[in-house]
């Protein structure tokens, strides 16, 4: 009886969600992919238990939070602190933090205890959000900070602010919008469909119908709507 109410309940609100701009977390993310979260595109639902999974990591967050808001020779600046504003793009960054009197912007991620195990460099799509938060924050060195959800253990990477990166980062956002505009549909990544995202997109099925060629959005929904109204006959 819980189960089932619970799981409405991030199900939901899950399904409530529009996006209209862009993420900080989309950089560097499959365009397709983005594309078709801005279109609504039939995609498979996210199980609930993976939403609360989720919600798990905002809870690590607070922890981490609360022992650096009591830590030593660290001061946090800010916290929770919004990205200024943008026209393309918006985030919200975990912490600001003065170490021996040098800023650094912190990124806290959680991941499960194998995928921690095997870590030894930061994960390039951690590396591209943190980067976009150096470049608009205007702070040169940020630490990304992995927690392990199963064991606690930590681990960091300090990085230097890349410039080249993140305007590399922000022209493909603009491309990308341009083509969300005009509704063509973007080619997929360079290695689909062996890419890791590819594995649990919830756009895979409908991906897969058009493969590595870009598209007319209307014309493909028409083509969608076709074959849905015929598996119902």
């Amino acid at each position: 009886m819980l189960k089932e109410l619970i799981d409405k309940y991030y199900l939901d609100k899950e399904n409530d969600k529009a996006q209209t701009h862009f993420y900080i977390t989309d950089a560097g993310k499959c365009p397709r992919a983005i594309f078709f979260k801005f279109k609504k595109a039939p995609r498979k639902e996210m199980e609930a238990r993976v939403l609360r999974m989720f919600d798990h990591g905002d809870y690590i967050h607070r922890l981490i939070m609360r022992a650096l808001f009591g830590a030593q020779k660290v001061r946090v600046v800010a916290s929770e602190i919004d990205m200024p504003p943008q026209e393309i793009i918006s985030g919200r960054a975990d912490a600001i933090l003065s170490i021996d009197n040098e800023l650094y912007l912190l990124d806290i991620k959680s991941i499960n205890s194998m995928l921690f195990e095997k870590l030894d460099a930061p994960k390039e799509d951690n590396v591209n959000q943190i980067q976009l938060y150096l470049h608009f924050f205007q702070i040169p060195k940020g630490i990304l900070l992995y927690v392990s959800k199963d064991t606690q253990d930590l681990k960091e990477f300090i990085l230097n602010y890349d410039r080249n990166l993140c305007l590399k980062l922000l022209k493909e956002l603009q491309e990308l919008k341009r083509k969300i505009d005009n509704d063509v549909i973007p080619f997929p990544l360079p290695d689909y469909p062996d890419n890791w995202q590819c594995r649990y997109c919830q756009f895979r099925e409908v991906c897969d119908l058009i493969g590595k060629k870009e598209m007319s959005w209307p014309e493909f929904k028409k083509q969608i709507e076709a074959e849905t109204a015929e598996n119902e006959i």
